[in-house]
């Protein structure tokens, strides 16, 4: 497609969407066939792919709530020829940005939690890795995650549990992981990603940037990364194979180890 042949405004957002559809369609079929060779190719494709970088733009300049939210950069409310121009310098080799520091106050509670809010370009660049990441792990997780993932929601959720307990009584197993964003380990996760070097080398820079926060002038650098960014195990914007990825392997352990349902139930007991 002649990427100066378009004006913002006058985008063929069929045909885009269509395009970037078809890569990731192929990704997952990669992906289900075990073929990681071609899963990384057609990953690489689609990193550099015009329509998949004006999709990542258009997600996080006018999709996005947090579209009018301004990094350290105090860029925002982008004008057309500004995505545009973002579009054409989105490049995996940019240096990460730090990002800025703000607290917001916890539902519920007295307590603050920080929010970390990337410039734009980085906020673009993350959803353009989303957007070849997500299919490739969507033909990994289990069938009855519902989690941050695309297509689906807590209603579905819903109905999934009514169907099983609609019948006969069943146990459930109800736990909370404390401070699971703080804590989780980002090596194993990003050694259980197994992805091409472009993106791991990203996700790192990303993960080790600083943060500048209001009567902090002194930069701080955090082990993960910031709230707020969509690669982080928060909210709606996180990439889904973070968080889903653990849920896959409690699930095998489940297989494995909790077959047997006198196990489970005396686990059940243990635990009230």
């Amino acid at each position: 497609m002649n990427t100066f042949r378009y004006r913002w405004g006058h985008l063929p957002w069929e045909t885009i969407e269509r395009q970037v559809y078809k890569l990731q369609k192929r990704i997952y079929q990669a992906s289900l066939r075990g073929d990681t060779k071609a899963v990384h190719s057609l990953q690489r494709l689609l990193l550099k792919s015009w329509s998949a970088k004006c999709l990542a733009v258009r997600r996080v300049t006018q999709d996005n709530r947090g579209k009018n939210t301004a990094g350290i950069d105090g860029v925002k409310r982008l004008r057309p020829s500004k995505r545009m121009a973002l579009v054409l310098r989105l490049d995996l080799d940019l240096k990460a940005q730090p990002v800025r520091r703000v607290w917001i106050p916890k539902p519920g509670t007295t307590e603050k939690r920080g929010l970390g809010i990337p410039v734009l370009q980085d906020r673009g660049l993350q959803a353009l890795i989303k957007l070849a990441l997500e299919p490739e792990w969507e033909a990994k997780f289990e069938p009855n995650s519902y989690g941050f993932r695309p297509g689906r929601s807590g209603h579905d959720a819903i109905e999934e549990i009514y169907s099983a307990i609609s019948k006969k009584p069943r146990y459930v197993l109800d736990a909370d992981i404390a401070k699971c964003f703080d804590r989780i380990d980002h090596q194993a996760l990003l050694t259980k990603l197994a992805t091409i070097p472009t993106i791991e080398r990203v996700i790192k820079a990303w993960r080790n940037r600083r943060e500048y926060g209001w009567g902090n002038p002194v930069p701080v650098r955090r082990r993960n990364p910031p709230r707020g960014s969509r690669l982080a195990i928060t909210r709606q914007y996180c990439a889904a194979w973070l968080r889903n990825s653990y849920t896959l392997a409690l699930s095998q352990v489940k297989k494995t180890e909790w077959e047997s349902h006198r196990q489970l139930e005396a686990l059940c007991r243990a635990l009230r």
